[in-house]
């Protein structure tokens, strides 16, 4: 039966025009902040940067495009790997000279002429693909589902995905472990995988939540030397800082100044490059203060709008994709952009503990840009490659 939509009809203009604007949004916000960043970056045009990761990213959509999505799990193996690899040069630390620190973290590799590369952001679209490939080809070996096989595709999604999220964890990296996370879990729960497993695993994990709550009440030294000792004692401050911000001052610190360059804007904003509150490295993690100090209400209105918009195109197109391997993959990225969208915004105004999360598609990163626009380029790829039958 013929199909009521040719390939070319279903290129998606739509999610394309949103994101030209948050394109647009993101080199307009950081030329605002540029004036305001600390003079160890003056000589730096951020504005002119992100522009070239941005026509970068085009052309990384055009070659994510070339061929059929379904093309991606031939190679889903390889790309893990890699991502593996790359991660796995970062905890052992060789070779030294190209890995760059900041602030403790040893999450980027340093390559002259061309900046800083991210591999755990590149590692979450890898994790993706592998996680859609692996749960295809279980539900085409198990065709009947039994409680055996939901627990072995299950294992196969543990054993895949918490080597990565332990390699980032101990960077340390606490937004790029959570968003792994968030993949994971999203796409857990569209796997088939029975619900009497998946609430045993919730209420397994709020259990454990609140033992460690618990513990750290009643015996908080004791349970302070446990975390320290695991490696997370950098979670502790920020969660701390958090809570407390302003009796924690060097962990609570960007908060304070978050929402006090948020709260100032009020309705309208103050206007543009009118930032009279401080906030080290604006451009990327804090973007979100800047817009809404200078635009106000409205101005962070109409970002979250964008977002949400985003957010609803990625669905439609999960929902009307007729491949199981399409809406998996669509399903991991939408975990990884609602996720980060809401931690990054949450986080600025004390919904959520501060986290390295750049915000999507508007802070600036060349390693976190070309990884959403290579996400956009599957969806992209998705959807043109949907076709819509008669009599569906």
């Amino acid at each position: 039966m013929s199909s009521k939509n040719t390939p070319n009809s279903n290129f998606d203009y739509t999610l394309v025009f949103i994101i030209l604007l948050l394109a647009i949004v993101s080199c307009f916000a950081i030329y605002t902040v540029q004036p305001f960043l600390p003079s160890m970056y003056e000589g730096t045009n951020f504005v002119l940067q992100q522009i070239v990761w941005y026509i970068l990213g085009s052309m990384v959509i055009v070659v994510m495009m070339l061929v059929d999505y379904d093309r991606y799990r031939q190679v889903s193996w390889i790309l893990y790997g890699i991502g593996m690899i790359t991660l796995l040069m970062l905890f052992l630390n060789v070779p030294a000279p190209i890995i760059h620190e900041v602030n403790g973290a040893r999450s980027w590799f340093i390559f002259p002429g061309i900046g800083t590369i991210q591999p755990a952001e590149f590692m979450k679209v890898f994790l993706i693909n592998m996680l859609a490939h692996v749960m295809v080809s279980h539900n085409e070996k198990f065709k009947i589902r039994t409680i055996k096989s939901d627990l072995w595709l299950l294992l196969k999604i543990l054993v895949l995905s918490l080597p990565p999220m332990g390699l980032v964890a101990t960077q340390p990296d606490l937004g790029g472990f959570l968003v792994l996370c968030a993949i994971v879990a999203c796409m857990t729960l569209v796997s088939g995988i029975r619900w009497r497993i998946l609430l045993t695993i919730m209420l397994t994990m709020v259990v454990s939540i609140g033992i460690v709550v618990w513990g750290y009440i009643n015996y908080p030294d004791k349970t302070k030397e446990i975390v320290n000792n695991l490696g997370f004692g950098h979670v502790e401050s920020r969660f701390l800082g958090w809570l407390y911000p302003e009796a924690y001052g060097d962990s609570g610190y960007q908060l304070i100044r978050a929402m006090l360059s948020i709260g100032s804007g009020q309705l309208t904003g103050k206007g543009m490059h009118d930032l009279e509150v401080y906030i080290p490295e604006r451009h990327t993690d804090m973007i979100f203060s800047a817009i809404a100090e200078q635009f106000g209400f409205l101005g962070a209105s109409f970002v979250i709008t964008l977002f949400f918009l985003l957010i609803y195109r990625l669905i439609h197109i999960g929902l009307q994709s007729n491949d199981q391997f399409g809406s998996f993959l669509v399903t991991g990225i939408i975990g990884m952009f609602t996720f980060q969208i809401f931690q990054n915004i949450g986080m600025s105004v004390q919904l959520l503990p501060i986290t390295g999360l750049p915000l999507p598609f508007i802070s600036y990163g060349g390693s976190s840009t070309l990884t959403y626009l290579m996400a956009i380029g599957i969806v992209l790829n998705i959807k043109f490659r949907t076709k819509t039958y008669m009599f569906d």
